[in-house]
């Protein structure tokens, strides 16, 4: 057996993320019980969706079921095991966006819930707009499946959220090389749809604005914002642990959304006095309104890049009192009115 010796952070990786590539070796004839316990994974954490699991172990287990299953295409055809459980409550959530181009804006800010072996980014180049994941794995052939398996799970998860069996890319990049086999690659053709190239500097599948327009066809907006609402909860509970610069960023998403939250009520909702508060963000080397300026940026970019959305409601959307402090903040934090910076791409 092949060792891990990586020393990468590699994140967590949520329980139902996990068993996908559980039930794609066990359809292969693969016993997993002693692979998991070699990754040090304990079966009692799999009945548990809320749990998660370290990115290294998954890579541990990866490295022993992939050959055991004895598919070069593992991770691509582990993709025909997606539904939405498998996202958690982001599956839910791209579910009742109003189009697919409005799922895509949920990822980046909920797709930790997941995992976060690897970070999802989108750039647009003139009509064409790629949406690129970037993987956190090492292990050669595990960050083959695992970005096979991902890219073509987005692919077949729209497809099914839009009940348009047919959608495809326009094309599809993987940043590993093609097959030894060449038989493999109608394997690929089959399941994006489109052609794939292989070799290039990033992974990523090439789509058009008309793929993001195309409605969803569940789409449920008072359900959405209750699941985004718990979505941000779940980030919560997640970074709990964590420095209280992220706690307090993901309350700050989380109630940014109904209003522009005082520092008075984040200092409550973490128990402490806002004195407190101040002191342990100092201590940490940041502040209140310099997360709170980083978070309205990030959505802000965001929203502008991959939503149709007006520049007035996404003012809104970040908790400014008028559209003209929106503009003014915007334009001093990147240099350019946020008008400016949607038509540039």
């Amino acid at each position: 057996m092949t060792q891990d010796n990586s020393t990468t952070d590699m994140g967590f990786a949520s329980v139902p993320a996990v068993k996908q590539y559980l039930e794609m070796a066990q359809s292969r004839g693969v016993e997993c019980d002693q692979a998991l316990a070699n990754a040090g994974i304990e079966q009692a954490i799999l009945a548990d969706s809320n749990k998660r699991v370290p990115g290294a172990a998954l890579q541990k287990l990866l490295i022993e079921l992939i050959p055991q299953t004895n598919d070069p295409c593992y991770g691509l055809h582990t993709s025909a095991f997606i539904q939405p459980a498998s996202y958690g409550v982001l599956g839910y959530i791209a579910m009742n966006c109003g189009t697919v181009g409005e799922a895509l804006v949920k990822i980046p800010v909920y797709e930790k819930i997941v995992g976060d072996m690897g970070v999802t980014t989108t750039k647009t180049d003139g009509e064409d707009i790629w949406v690129r994941w970037h993987c956190n794995f090492d292990h050669p052939i595990v960050r083959r499946q695992v970005i096979e398996n991902v890219l073509s799970s987005w692919t077949r998860y729209t497809r099914w959220i839009t009940g348009e069996f047919d959608r495809s890319p326009y094309v599809v990049h993987f940043e590993h090389s093609a097959p030894e086999d060449p038989a493999l690659l109608s394997e690929y053709e089959q399941a994006f749809g489109c052609p794939v190239k292989f070799d290039q500097p990033y992974s990523a599948l090439l789509v058009t604005q008309e793929y993001l327009d195309h409605p969803i066809r569940q789409a449920d907006p008072h359900l959405l914002q209750t699941l985004e609402d718990h979505a941000t909860q779940i980030l919560h509970e997640i970074d709990k642990d964590q420095p209280l610069k992220y706690r307090v960023s993901n309350l700050l998403r989380l109630m940014l959304k109904s209003e522009l939250p005082r520092k008075e009520t984040i200092a409550e909702k973490l128990g402490m006095n806002i004195r407190t508060l101040q002191r342990r963000l100092r201590d940490e080397g940041s502040g209140y309104q310099e997360l709170l300026d980083e978070l309205r940026l990030e959505l802000a970019r965001n929203y502008l890049k991959n939503s149709r959305l007006s520049i007035d409601e996404i003012s809104s959307l970040l908790g400014f009192a008028e559209p003209r402090s929106f503009h003014r903040s915007f334009k001093k934090w990147v240099g350019v009115t946020p008008g400016v910076y949607r038509s540039d791409g």
